[in-house]
């Protein structure tokens, strides 16, 4: 009987703490998209994909003219020109494979230019969010932009608009 009381008291005091837990939620997306820097960041960033997507589309363009033009003098050419010229469309597409990982790659050049423009943003928004987190005592703050876990918030605990005042816009 006494481990039933036990028991029972510590599931009171369990729920009891569960519901003392505060609870708030911010939309991250909304809060990068008001910040000035933010945009002119996205679009430098954008900017520069286009750019180099570009370039690389010229690259190829420049490899299926080499392979057009190997097709129409091909037997015109000597076992050993075919070879060279095949070996130079193949060296080619590879230089242009590499460039594509250079630019695009996981860690290629347009990753570490987004962390050189975006993550200070970024890391200043998240800072702000647990500042306010703190000072208004939240036990955890949620981004409904990224969480697609969240499947119903009530917009009473959306502090969206306070983070934003927070950071000054």
């Amino acid at each position: 009987m006494r481990n039933w009381i036990v028991v029972l008291v510590l599931s009171l005091v369990a729920t009891l703490s569960v519901d003392a837990q505060r609870v708030a939620y911010v939309d991250v997306d909304k809060i990068l998209e008001t910040i000035p820097d933010y945009k002119e960041a996205q679009a430098d960033l954008d900017q520069t994909a286009a750019k180099w997507k570009q370039d690389i589309a010229q690259e190829y363009a420049k490899i299926e003219k080499m392979y057009k033009k190997y097709q129409a003098e091909q037997v015109l050419l000597s076992e050993t020109a075919r070879q060279q010229r095949e070996e130079e469309i193949v060296n080619k597409e590879k230089q242009v494979r590499e460039m594509q990982k250079q630019k695009f790659g996981p860690e290629g050049a347009l990753f570490q230019k987004r962390q050189q423009l975006v993550k200070p943003i970024q890391d200043k928004v998240y800072e702000a969010i647990n500042k306010y987190a703190t000072d208004r005592g939240y036990d955890f703050v949620f981004d409904k932009s990224s969480a697609a876990n969240i499947i119903f918030a009530a917009p009473r605990l959306d502090k969206t608009a306070d983070v934003l005042k927070k950071l000054g816009y």
